[in-house]
């Protein structure tokens, strides 16, 4: 190389990892454990080796592993066919943009669900669809009841008609009762209407409940899953369909920009967490449990918990979310806290659930010790959470 071109080599090249980078990667995982934010985790060393090995095809022409991951997600959920995406905002973009052909058309959903609110307004940008948002009646989850007051049937030109209804199972980490999606999904489909599911946590649902994921799945058209929440991936979701919904699908995505080159690595890691990193959730589960508990003993009131997120109110101890936060981040083995909700994954350990229920105890001693005198305060047994009200303790 000449010295011209040597110099234009020298000013592009770029070594992205520090000088303690292993030492800084561990403390990262560390961190991770003592972090109840997400659910999105740390891939560990074991699954970065299992993916290097994956195969080197071009996943827009044919790329093997990712193939191979395809066809296996198919199958366990009982669909015809599915399409490996980067992300769960993606595939449910594509999901609810591959259903919606002709305007005008709605999609009805729980006025929590992902695809509304935490989306950046990709149902409006993407497909151009109305919203048609559900305040569940029973603070729960949206029931029959619910979807037929919402719901928009026949002509009447004023009106904007139901297109796709779309669920979230688990939402806030609380699981959709079964027999409800079945109610839900014979009235869609009576009524010419598609049932999706965003199913990034669904997992959950699976190892809480014993129930295969085909069996789940069964009532809906297309359903996303997603590999990083709650299995540690770096990256990836899948949607499933039938091959005819799936081949339109792969479309949107290159239109999208989600056509991907080599991606062997990433199915990879999605294949190893779902090897090794799914049963870990039965684990998770009772860590919260054991979460749970701790804080009602100490007189926390639960707003609403299920699988591995406990959304809690401390003001019946006197103690503020900022209080905890602040006292948490002090300690001298950090934890991350939020606000109302608290998030256990695999990487949570035991330690941190048992530093944050002393952070809490050792904060309602100091308000009790003040002159506070606990008390709790409820509506009608009811908490109100993002505008809805949930029973304490709810169990679905």
């Amino acid at each position: 190389m000449d010295a011209a071109r040597a110099q234009v080599a020298d000013k592009i090249k770029l070594d992205i990892l520090s000088l303690t980078q292993e030492e800084d990667n561990k403390r990262g995982i560390r961190e991770v454990s003592r972090s109840f934010l997400c659910a999105n985790i740390v891939p560990t060393l074991e699954m970065y080796l299992y993916a290097t090995r994956a195969s080197v095809g071009d996943d827009v022409y044919h790329e093997p592993c990712t193939k191979a991951l395809e066809a296996h997600m198919a199958n366990i959920t009982g669909k015809e066919a599915a399409l490996f995406v980067p992300s769960g905002t993606m595939s449910n973009q594509l999901a609810l943009r591959t259903h919606l052909k002709q305007p005008p058309y709605a999609v009805l959903c729980d006025h929590r669900s992902h695809i509304v609110r935490y989306e950046v307004g990709g149902l409006a940008h993407h497909s151009g669809a109305h919203a048609q948002m559900v305040i569940p009646s029973n603070g729960h989850h949206i029931t029959l009841e619910d979807v037929k007051e919402h719901a928009v049937l026949g002509e009447e030109i004023h009106t904007c008609p139901t297109t796709v209804i779309s669920l979230e199972n688990t939402l806030n980490g609380t699981i959709m009762p079964q027999d409800e999606i079945l109610r839900i999904s014979e009235y869609a489909h009576s009524n010419g209407i598609n049932m999706h599911l965003d199913g990034a946590r669904i997992w959950h649902v699976a190892a809480e409940t014993g129930t295969p994921l085909d069996e789940l799945l069964a009532p809906f058209d297309t359903v996303s899953l997603c590999f990083s929440k709650g299995l540690g991936a770096p990256i990836g979701s899948c949607l499933v369909g039938s091959k005819q919904f799936i081949a339109r699908a792969r479309w949107f995505r290159k239109m999208f920009g989600g056509g991907m080159r080599q991606t062997g690595f990433m199915a990879g890691a999605a294949a190893y967490a779902l090897t090794h990193n799914f049963p870990k959730l039965i684990d998770v589960h009772a860590l919260t449990r054991k979460l749970e508990t701790g804080l009602v003993e100490l007189g926390v009131e639960i707003i609403t918990v299920d699988t591995c997120m406990v959304f809690f109110d401390p003001s019946p101890i006197g103690v503020s979310y900022a209080e905890i936060v602040e006292r948490a981040s002090s300690l001298p083995d950090p934890l991350k806290v939020g606000g109302s909700r608290l998030v256990v994954h695999i990487q949570t350990s035991p330690e941190a659930v048992e530093d944050l229920l002393t952070v809490i105890r050792d904060l309602a001693a100091n308000k009790k010790a003040a002159g506070f005198v606990p008390s709790v305060t409820k509506t009608n047994g009811l908490r109100s959470y993002n505008n809805v009200y949930v029973r304490g303790m709810a169990k679905h």
